[in-house]
């Protein structure tokens, strides 16, 4: 037993939860936590926290519906961005292609530094307005 505490998981607050939780389920590749899938009987999605896993179970992110949040407007301090989350990728091929799909599921460019020799990297937003980063490592 380690004499530190282990992360459990990393929770995002958002207007939208399940909108927010299906960009990272589906630009990480996890998936809901057992009986937090989307609702396919018709029934109303009231999720307000969702629990996205790896493949074996993992706690990886969570989202929780938050409604009265703003949007971090970073690189501007007006609105900090209080947290964000770094994704690394193995070659400058690959990280075109996450930033891609990272777009393609409704993220937004706020930074590119793909010239930087010693770490390429963009720096996105999420559908939510969270900064994150995909770099080269």
């Amino acid at each position: 037993m380690s004499g530190y505490p282990v992360l459990l998981h990393t929770a995002i607050d958002a207007r939208d939860c399940r909108g927010l939780a299906e960009f990272y389920r589906e630009l990480l590749g996890l998936r809901y936590r057992s009986g937090e899938e989307v609702p396919t009987d018709g029934s109303e999605d009231d999720a307000d926290w969702l629990v996205l896993v790896d493949d074996q179970g993992n706690r990886v992110l969570t989202v929780q519906q938050k409604e009265d949040t703003t949007p971090p407007t970073w690189p501007s301090e007006q609105v900090p961005m209080q947290m964000h989350m770094d994704f690394k990728v193995p070659s400058v091929e690959e990280l075109e292609r996450h930033r891609q799909r990272a777009e393609e599921l409704g993220a937004t460019v706020l930074f590119d530094r793909t010239r930087d020799e010693g770490e390429p990297l963009y720096v996105l937003a999420d559908p939510a307005g969270h900064p994150f980063c995909l770099l080269v490592q």
